[in-house]
């Protein structure tokens, strides 16, 4: 049965008038899907339904998104971090983090600029909703949240006004213009999704621009309660700079995955 399918003329070059047109007369195309932008079902035989072609340099993977949240596109996604990228934007359980650090927490995420050495830097700043215990105790030994980040590379911050070390094998997935995933390497070196956007998270133009611009991203994170919600970027910086004055901050820089 034919598709209600969009195929973008992006798409289309990559992928050939064949391969296109096989996709929207039904062949090769699923009639139920998870939407690659908010991640609820879809069915291209009900509901205009887009198709979206990630590209790494050798690579290149098909998703299916409604109509109504994305138009069909070509995203561009770093080679090394495609298969792991598409994975974690696939993902069902997405609303909560994987790998061995933070099993069955929950993490809020906050996108803003940070200012260092006179430059605006794109950054997010990750704050569980509660208490971290290892995975595999009972977490008597209490909130053990940036000792777990510490084992995995990033670094304490006691001023924010440094930039701190890049975090290799760590990413931002950025696509569409939207916030994806945090991802961390993975078994094989495959990277799987370490936080996940229960749906893609808006970011301002101003972040976006200075993330393309530098095609890097700082992740701050700190222990629960320790940032709390700020409305606003300066009170941000404020609950950043007084949780690295008590010790409670740890940071690290990662590239950016996507655009």
């Amino acid at each position: 049965m034919p598709r209600m399918l969009d195929v973008s003329e992006d798409v289309r070059a990559e992928i050939g008038d064949a391969e296109a047109d096989r996709l929207l007369v039904g062949d090769n195309t699923p009639g139920s899907y998870d939407c690659t932008s908010c991640r609820t079902p879809g069915d291209s035989e009900q509901e205009r339904t887009s198709t979206v072609l990630f590209v790494g340099d050798e690579t290149a993977v098909l998703a299916f998104a409604h109509a109504s949240c994305i138009p069909s596109q070509v995203v561009q996604v770093a080679e090394e971090q495609l298969q792991g990228a598409v994975r974690s934007i696939t993902r069902s359980d997405a609303e909560h983090p994987e790998g061995p650090n933070t099993e069955q927490a929950v993490l809020g995420v906050t996108s803003g600029l940070v200012l260092i050495d006179d430059e605006l830097h794109p950054a997010l700043v990750v704050e569980p909703t509660g208490a971290i215990a290892r995975p595999g105790t009972d977490g008597s030994r209490g909130d053990e949240f940036l000792q777990l980040l510490l084992e995995q590379g990033f670094q304490p911050v006691h001023r924010v006004d440094l930039m701190p070390s890049v975090l290799h094998g760590w990413s931002v997935l950025l696509a569409m213009g939207r916030l994806h995933a945090v991802l961390q390497p993975g078994t094989g070196g495959t990277p799987v999704a370490w936080w996940q956007a229960h749906a893609p998270l808006q970011v301002t133009e101003g972040w976006r621009t200075a993330a393309n611009k530098s095609q890097t991203v700082l992740l701050f994170a700190a222990p629960a309660g320790a940032i709390g919600q700020q409305p606003r970027e300066d009170l941000l910086r404020d609950a950043l700079d007084r949780a690295a004055a008590a010790g409670l901050l740890v940071a690290a820089a990662m590239p950016l995955a996507g655009t």
